[in-house]
C-alpha cells in the first residue's frame, strides 16, 4: 500500500513541508481575516491530516488573529502558509510544490465576500499586458 506524501513551502524556500496521509477538503475562505492575511479576495486553504505534517526546513512563525486562531506565515518572505484552529491545521493551497488536484470544494463564509469576486473570473486576460478587461 503506498504512502501519500505532498510538499511545500514557502517562497523564499526557508519553509518547507512534507506531509504524510490523507488530506482533507480544499476550502476557501471569505472572512475579513483571510482576506488580510493573505492580502487578496479569500484564502485557500486544505485541511492538513493530524500529525501528518512534518517542517523539513524552519517552522512557520505564528500571529494570534484571535483567541483561538493562529496563522503561520514565514518569517523571511513574509508568505501566508497555514491557519491553526483547535481542530486543526489548514495549508495555504498556493504553498504546495503540485496543487493540481486541489480545487477548492466549498466556500466558507459567502455572505463576508467582496460583492464583486464572482465577476471577476468573468474577466478575460489580454494577452500581451496580462491585465484583465472586460468583454
Amino acid at each position: 500500500m503506498s504512502e501519500d506524501i505532498r510538499t511545500g513551502g514557502c517562497q523564499c524556500g526557508a519553509v518547507r513541508f512534507r506531509i504524510r496521509g490523507k488530506l482533507g477538503r480544499p476550502s476557501i475562505c471569505h472572512c475579513r481575516m483571510s482576506q488580510q492575511q493573505f492580502a487578496s479576495f479569500f484564502s485557500a486553504l486544505v485541511t492538513a491530516p493530524q500529525d501528518g505534517v512534518e517542517w523539513v526546513r524552519e517552522e512557520p512563525s505564528y500571529f494570534q488573529s484571535s483567541v483561538n486562531i493562529e496563522r503561520g506565515f514565514c518569517a523571511r518572505c513574509g508568505t501566508p502558509l497555514s491557519y491553526r484552529h483547535p481542530g486543526g491545521l489548514e495549508l495555504a493551497i498556493g504553498s504546495f510544490d503540485d496543487r493540481s488536484d486541489l480545487a477548492p470544494q466549498r466556500q466558507v463564509n459567502y455572505t463576508s465576500r467582496v460583492p464583486w469576486v464572482e465577476s471577476i473570473f468573468e474577466a478575460t486576460i489580454h494577452q500581451d499586458t496580462g491585465f484583465y478587461a472586460r468583454q
